[in-house]
C-alpha cells in the first residue's frame, strides 16, 4: 500500500485539490484528504508527484498496433505486451486490441488468444474490437476487399462463445449484415458499431434500433450528412443514444467538425488512436493487410491517397481536444477514460479515481505532458530503463 501525494487529483468528475491517492494492490483503496493522511496511515509509503494532476488511465477502444507491432500481423500474446508496454508512454493503460477485416483463421485465433491468457486486464486489453468483416465494399478504407464478407454462422457462433468479457466491438456494416446477427450480438452484450458503411439515412435509423450502440470512427468510412441525404453521419447525431469513437488528429477529421459532433453527441462521444505499428518507433512505412502504407509527419497514408489508421496516441489526441477543438482538460480527460468506459461498460472498474476502481493512473504535467503511468498499481512509467 501506498500513498500518491502533493498532486491534484482528476477523479473522473472534477479536480480536487490537496487530496492523497491509497493504492493497495491493484486498486484504489481511496481518496482523503492529504492534511488526514498521517494520522491514518502514518508508515505508509509516500510518493510525491510534484504537484501533477492524477487522472484515471486512458482507454484506447480502436488499437491496430504500435511499438513497431500489428495485431493483423502477429497475432500472439507477445504484440499485445509490446502494443501495452508502448501505450504506457502515452498515458494509455487500457486497450482493444483490433483485428481489422481478416479471414476466419486468423478471427478464429485472436478469439483463441484472448481465452489461453489467464488475464488479459494484466496486459492492458479489455477485450477485442473486431473490425469487419461485415463491412461495404464501396467504404472498405484500408481493408482488404479479399476477405470482406458476412459473418458465418459457425463465426457467429464462436464470437458469442467467447462472450463479451472477451470481444468487446464487432465493427459492421448495417446495409450488408444480418440483422439477427446484430441482435444476438447486442442481447449478448457485444457492443455492435456502424462503421465502413455505406448505409443510407433510414438504413442506419433501422439499425440503431435493431442494436447499433455505437459508430467507428465518426466521419470516417461512413456516409455523410448533406441536405437531402442525412445518411449514417445524421442519424448518430439525431439519435443521441449512439457512443461514437473520433480520431482527434485534425487528418480524419477537422477540428470544426471535432467542436460540433461534440456539441452535439455530449458523453457519446469518445477519443480512439485507430494507431498503426509505426506509433512510437521510427518506421516510415509497414505494411497493412499486404498494402504498403507509408508515415511521414504524423500521417499514414497508402501510394493511393488512403488512409490507413493513425499516428496518433491518446495524449497527443487529448492535447488536441484541449488546445485545437476548445474543450476543458477535465472533458477532454473524460473523453480519453470515462466515456470509453461507459461505451463498453466497464466504468464500475475504470476510468475514475475512485475507492474500488482499478489502479490505473496518468500523472500529467501542467503541460499535459506525461510524468508517470501507473497501472494496476504497478509504476509503468518511466521504468528504468526509460
Amino acid at each position: 500500500m501506498y500513498a500518491l501525494t502533493n498532486c491534484r487529483v482528476f477523479d473522473g468528475e472534477i479536480i480536487l485539490n490537496d487530496k492523497a491517492v491509497i493504492v493497495e494492490g491493484t486498486y484504489i483503496k481511496e481518496v482523503i484528504e492529504e492534511s488526514a493522511l498521517y494520522e491514518k496511515y502514518p508508515d505508509i509509503e509516500k510518493q510525491g508527484m510534484g504537484g501533477g494532476l492524477i487522472a484515471p488511465g486512458f482507454i484506447d477502444l480502436q488499437l491496430n498496433g504500435c511499438g513497431g507491432v500489428l495485431f493483423n500481423d502477429d497475432i500472439s500474446e507477445e504484440t499485445l505486451k509490446v502494443m501495452n508496454a508502448t501505450n504506457h508512454k502515452f498515458g494509455c493503460t487500457s486497450f482493444l486490441p483490433t483485428l481489422v477485416t481478416s479471414s476466419d483463421e486468423n478471427i478464429l485465433k485472436a478469439l483463441e488468444l484472448m481465452e489461453n491468457i489467464e488475464n488479459i486486464e494484466d496486459i492492458g486489453v479489455l477485450g477485442l474490437h473486431l473490425e469487419g468483416p461485415s463491412i461495404s465494399r464501396e467504404k472498405k478504407g484500408i481493408h482488404n476487399p479479399k476477405y470482406i464478407r458476412e459473418l458465418s454462422g459457425s463465426i457467429v457462433d464462436r464470437i458469442q462463445k467467447a462472450g463479451s468479457r472477451l470481444v468487446k466491438i464487432v465493427t459492421m456494416a448495417p446495409e450488408v449484415s444480418e440483422v439477427e446477427t446484430v441482435k444476438s450480438f447486442s442481447k449478448n452484450g457485444i457492443k455492435v458499431s456502424m462503421g465502413h458503411t455505406n448505409a443510407t439515412y433510414e438504413q442506419a435509423k433501422l439499425a440503431i434500433e435493431s442494436g447499433f450502440g455505437m459508430a467507428t470512427h465518426l466521419f470516417n468510412a461512413m456516409t455523410q450528412f448533406t441536405s437531402r441525404e442525412p445518411g449514417v453521419v445524421g442519424a448518430i447525431f439525431e439519435d443521441k443514444r449512439v457512443h461514437a469513437g473520433i480520431i482527434v488528429d485534425g487528418i480524419h477529421a477537422h477540428y470544426a467538425s471535432v467542436k460540433i459532433a461534440k456539441e452535439i453527441l455530449g458523453d457519446k462521444l469518445f477519443l480512439v488512436t485507430d494507431a498503426v505499428s509505426p506509433v512510437g518507433t521510427d518506421m516510415e512505412y509497414f505494411f497493412f493487410e499486404g498494402k504498403k502504407v507509408y508515415y511521414q509527419d504524423g500521417k499514414c497514408v497508402s501510394a493511393e491517397g488512403t488512409l490507413g489508421g493513425s499516428g496518433l496516441t491518446m495524449i497527443t489526441g487529448v492535447k488536441n481536444l484541449v488546445e485545437q477543438v476548445g474543450l476543458s482538460v477535465e472533458e477532454a480527460l473524460r473523453m480519453a477514460s470515462l466515456y470509453p468506459a461507459r461505451a463498453i461498460g466497464v466504468d464500475n472498474k475504470y476510468g475514475k479515481i475512485e475507492s474500488g476502481y482499478t489502479a490505473d493512473i496518468t500523472v500529467l504535467n501542467e503541460d499535459l505532458s506525461i510524468k508517470k503511468v501507473f497501472s494496476k498499481g504497478k509504476k509503468v512509467y518511466p521504468s528504468k530503463i526509460e
